[in-house]
């Protein structure tokens, strides 16, 4: 299926090299809302709707997927009503091992409708057009380089880019000097495996034990999450297939070119897991327990994970918070992308809609607002203007060390089809974890309902 014409102004889910633009500082650079002097223009103009809307009580709801930043979030709320009194600002939180597409659609269908929500790709965009506000008005627009190509249509961004996010596999790096493996020769799955091999020998042999008294295996794989395998693990094989998010979405058919690297992959995830000789029980782990049961208590070495994780590891342990590093995965590379976007619900009234992308507005842009996205949240802001708030956290420095390095790969599971990554590739993948798929399978049965979603 090809773009329609509501969705041919859409561009790749994820342009890294955009990104390392926008990182860089090209405020002033005409992007697909328009130009930096023409969003700072329209920012006076939105002041004084604010200033027209301001005495009227207004209650905005949002219903947001970021677990990890849940708290930190419900703080930032509390701080801006208390100086917005006439503000109201519900918090809802639906991810981690939840749906958030499912609960999100269910959410609508209740007629409970949230003012602010997030929305991902391509697909999304065409999901959700009905309910998207046009945002290529608001003062951020002009300073997001790149990042908005995934949710722009005929020349309007209808989303604000959380964060840019990469993963790949996080690792403890105590460990491995302790095993006396040299993370920096891991280039690919062969390299990968042959380290973990090491490290793997001396925790059975007890080489590691007086050290790390809780250590049992080299990784956890969380089979529960079906996003870490049927979205996350894929991207990285499939986004040699489709370079772009925007491929994906137009492809009929998927062929599975690296079939063999992703088979290998999940195979050395399972290998060297707690539960190498059992695992079916791989789909009873999840995030918690592979997170903060896993890596944030030295139970594993390393995990299938992005940067959001710090916070999580970080308030179990600092010092080895401190400590984490990334593996690249698929090649010598991580995924960097845009994992979610804003959105203002078009529907709203406009007092409401206007007091959320004033919250959205204040959250990215002060200097509050801008303390608590890379502090408090630890993102990687996909914004300029944030020059004297670096990356402090050990993830998000080793995802500019790649960035700046050239080796990042993009993020293409956004332009996937619905819920086809997680409810028909990653359940797949439990099936085959539970022995009761064979891999061939596993690729047949997702091909086709690939082809079937796309007719």
């Amino acid at each position: 299926m090809k773009l329609n014409k509501a969705i041919k102004g859409v561009v790749t889910a994820t342009l890294a090299t955009s990104m390392v633009l926008s990182m860089a500082g090209c405020a002033g650079q005409k992007d697909a809302g328009g130009s930096g002097a023409a969003a700072a223009g329209n920012k006076e103009v939105k002041k004084e709707e604010a200033q027209a809307t301001v005495n009227e009580p207004v209650t905005v709801d949002i219903f947001q997927f970021k677990v990890e930043i849940a708290e930190e979030l419900q703080k930032a709320i509390d701080l801006y009503t208390t100086n917005n009194p006439n503000v109201t600002i519900n918090l809802t939180t639906v991810g981690g091992g939840d749906d958030y597409g499912a609960a999100l659609k269910a959410k609508f269908q209740s007629g409970q409708e949230p003012t602010i929500y997030n929305v991902g790709g391509p697909q999304d965009v065409k999901d959700w057009m009905e309910k998207l506000e046009d945002l290529g008005d608001q003062p951020w627009v002009g300073t997001a380089g790149g990042t908005l190509g995934a949710v722009t249509v005929d020349g309007k961004p209808y989303g604000m880019p959380l964060a840019v996010e990469g993963y790949g596999v996080v690792y403890n790096k105590a460990i491995f000097e302790a095993a006396g493996v040299d993370a920096s020769t891991i280039k690919d799955t062969a390299s990968m495996d042959a380290a973990f091999a090491v490290i793997d020998a001396k925790i059975k042999a007890g080489e590691l034990k007086e050290k790390f008294p809780l250590l049992e295996a080299v990784v956890e794989l969380p089979g529960k999450e079906t996003w870490v395998t049927g979205l996350h693990a894929s991207n990285i094989f499939i986004n040699q297939e489709f370079p772009t998010g925007v491929d994906a979405f137009n492809a009929t058919e998927i062929k599975f070119e690296n079939n063999a690297d992703f088979k290998a992959y999940i195979d050395l995830m399972i290998k060297y897991s707690p539960n190498a000789a059992t695992p079916q029980r791989l789909n009873a782990v999840d995030y918690s327990t592979q997170v903060g049961q896993g890596l944030g208590i030295e139970r594993v070495a390393a995990i299938q994970q992005g940067n959001w994780v710090f916070g999580d590891v970080n308030n179990i342990d600092p010092e080895l918070a401190g400590n984490l590093g990334f593996l690249p995965v698929g090649g010598d590379s991580i995924p960097l992308g845009v994992p979610m976007y804003w959105a203002v619900n078009k529907g709203k009234p406009d007092a409401e809609k206007q007091a959320a992308k004033d919250f959205l507005n204040w959250l990215y842009t002060s200097d509050e607002g801008k303390d608590i996205v890379v502090n408090k949240f630890f993102f990687i802001p996909p914004f300029t203007g944030y020059d004297n708030y670096p990356a402090k956290d050990s993830l998000g420095r080793d995802i500019m060390r790649f960035q700046a390095a050239g080796k990042t790969t993009s993020w293409v599971f956004m332009g996937y089809p619905t819920a086809w990554g997680m409810d028909v590739l990653g359940v797949n993948i439990q099936m085959y974890l539970a022995g009761e798929m064979e891999w061939d399978k596993v690729i047949a049965e997702s091909q086709a309902k690939w082809a079937e979603a796309r007719k």
